[in-house]
């Protein structure tokens, strides 16, 4: 209990929170305006409960679809905390838990039949592939935004991750054959036009998905080849607070020796290292290419933040 609270005290919790709760609202407004109205069966459980809810009212039984829904992903909720973890299992409770209610609270603010101007009309856009874009971009955005802090949107994201993590695949690719399975389902309901269009959605959910994670992860692998590297050695480790690495080379031109300084940084930081070597006016040969996944050891804003603190007590002292 004690650690609970050390936790909660925590501003990181209180991001998190505050991300989830906000990729869980978006998540909603994805399924509930265009999603349940055009009853696409795009490759997630929201689909499934779709197909479900469908089915039990064929036979008389009837469930609303964020029941279905909520009972599918308890179910899948079981599995995360056993293959994936206890921190992935917890927050993907709590965005389980909040989805229901999100759709009920969207329901009773605005339901989505207020969009519906004429008789028979399903789609809240006016056409099927539209609600289907509109969908798709909302929910990989949530998705992108959850996998980044270890966390997801809870149903198909859990087999997703469990892919993901044995496998090593794209994230983008684990869901899409998670979705296509469950896409498929909806040939007991729907037409063949109406599956395929949701095989589509799924395929670009993936594509999508993958899209996010990359520009939320960018980083910028750096390599500045100078004859005087002292200066942005200093920036880097006291400024910026990353690590950098120094290597002795040869001009194959003009047999010069220089010196290669290697960095990763993200956006912002390697905007501000430029301003520094301008402003400074050191000559270098400067090249950046954009890097999507980095492993090892990578300094969190607030440890950055600690470093930066003890630096500048170091040299006012």
């Amino acid at each position: 209990m004690e650690k609970l609270f050390e936790i909660l005290k925590t501003k990181k919790f209180w991001n998190e929170a505050f991300i989830m709760t906000v990729g869980m609202l978006i998540t909603a407004i994805a399924i509930y305006y265009f999603l349940v109205p055009s009853q696409l069966i795009v490759g997630s459980t929201s689909g499934l409960a779709i197909v479900v809810s469908q089915l039990l009212a064929n036979i008389g039984i009837n469930l609303k679809v964020s029941v279905c829904l909520e009972t599918i992903n308890i179910t899948l909720l079981i599995i995360a905390f056993i293959l994936i973890g206890k921190e992935f299992g917890a927050k993907t409770v709590y965005a389980t838990i909040v989805l229901g209610p999100m759709m009920d609270f969207l329901e009773w603010i605005y339901p989505y039949q207020n969009f519906l101007t004429e008789p028979g009309q399903t789609s809240v856009m006016g056409d099927a592939w539209f609600d289907l874009c509109c969908f798709v971009l909302l929910l990989s955005a949530a998705q992108a935004l959850l996998f980044r802090i270890n966390g997801s949107t809870g149903g198909l994201d859990i087999p997703a991750k469990i892919v993901n993590k044995y496998t090593h695949k794209d994230i983008g690719v684990c869901v899409t054959v998670a979705g296509v399975v469950v896409s498929c389902t909806a040939f007991f309901i729907h037409p063949f036009r109406m599956v395929v269009i949701g095989l589509i959605g799924t395929w670009m959910n993936g594509l999508v998905v993958d899209y996010f994670t990359a520009s939320l992860n960018k980083k910028k692998k750096i390599c500045i080849i100078t004859q005087d590297p002292e200066p942005i050695r200093q920036f880097i480790i006291k400024e910026l607070v990353r690590g950098c690495s120094i290597y002795e080379v040869e001009g194959g031109f003009t047999k010069e020796r220089h010196y290669e300084i290697q960095s990763f940084l993200g956006q912002t930081e390697f905007s501000d290292l430029m301003e520094f070597i301008r402003d400074h006016k050191i000559n270098a040969f400067i090249s950046a290419v954009n890097v999507s996944e980095v492993y090892g050891r990578w300094f969190s804003n607030s440890y950055r933040k600690q470093l930066k603190e003890e630096n500048e007590m170091i040299k006012n002292d």
